[in-house]
């Protein structure tokens, strides 16, 4: 039964491998035919307007596709270039600010090297620039050896104020803005003096100069650094920078005038300062020996006691 069916099988095969090779033939025999060919051209020429246009429509959807895909490509390389470049600012940016720090720093180096004080470098870790006080908190404290009284200044030898508290690692300055701060100031081309008091605000005024001094807009205004009398010494050093005149207000009926200044450092951005620890400024005792100011009944003070004494705002 299986040798039938392998040799039904077998027989099947080669009939159609018959028919096949006839139909080839015979197509073969038409293609050759004149007439066939004819019927062929025509037929592709009929038909070539079609061909064209799906040509087209193809190339057209593989423009597009291709379109597509270098859009695609560009704006990922426009996002890498945008990340590239905003990293680029940031380290422009940061190498900008360690430069600027530097610059201050090697300032305060330079003037650390030129005052013939000893100091302690600082850095300022908070402030209050509220309307009534100018005031900063600095790093450093009594652990370092500051007191209270010690002056402050910045790049450029420019007077910043004076400690007026401290703690073990930590100390606040009040500036020379703040509206309780006094400070004599001598201007550089006529030596004349006059009392700089911070204003609300921030401003600096000198105050009680001399009205036949000649102040010139721009000049600078350094501590005076002179003795207050009674054996009390200025509690500033003198030659150091307060600001430069902005303005002066006259008055041709008054025997002073009121001069206007800019401070030398940026009270509201200091960073990094120098504290001077060795100046002796003030008062040449303890304050608690001296004996106040106040009269006995009779209005003058005892043969006994000591002479009083005043403190002043400043010097």
């Amino acid at each position: 039964m299986s040798a039938l069916l392998s040799g039904g099988a077998a027989r099947r095969r080669t009939v159609a491998y018959v028919a096949l090779l006839t139909v080839s033939l015979l197509l073969v025999a038409i293609s050759s035919n004149p007439l066939v060919r004819d019927l062929q051209n025509g037929v592709a020429f009929a038909f070539r307007p079609v061909q064209t246009a799906v040509d087209g429509v193809a190339r057209d959807v593989s423009s597009i596709l291709g379109t597509i895909a270098e859009i695609d490509r560009l704006r990922l390389e426009n996002e890498a270039l945008r990340s590239e470049n905003e990293h680029l600012r940031n380290e422009n940016a940061q190498a900008k600010e360690i430069q600027r720090q530097n610059e201050e720093l090697v300032a305060l180096l330079q003037l650390r090297t030129g005052l013939e004080f000893q100091t302690e470098p600082v850095t300022v870790i908070a402030r209050e620039s509220s309307e009534a006080r100018r005031t900063v908190i600095i790093d450093r404290g009594s652990d370092d050896g500051l007191e209270a009284g010690d002056v402050v200044v910045a790049g450029g030898g420019a007077l910043v104020g004076r400690i007026a508290t401290v703690g073990p690692n930590f100390a606040r300055i009040v500036l020379i803005s703040d509206s309780t701060s006094t400070v004599v100031g001598q201007l550089l081309s006529s030596t004349a003096t006059g009392q700089v008091v911070g204003q609300l605000g921030g401003a600096l005024i000198m105050q009680d100069v001399d009205s036949l001094a000649e102040v010139v807009v721009g000049e600078e205004v350094f501590t005076a650094g002179i003795e207050l009398g009674g054996g009390i010494r200025s509690p500033y050093p003198k030659g150091l920078l307060i600001g430069r005149v902005v303005d002066v207000a006259r008055d041709p009926n008054e025997v002073v005038q009121t001069v206007f200044l800019e401070p030398a450092a940026n009270l509201d951005r200091l960073e990094y300062l120098l504290v001077i620890t060795n100046y002796e400024g003030g008062l040449t005792g303890p304050l608690e020996s001296l004996l106040p100011c106040e009269p006995t009944d009779g209005g003058t003070l005892p043969d006994s006691d000591q002479p009083c004494a005043s403190v002043p705002p400043g010097g």
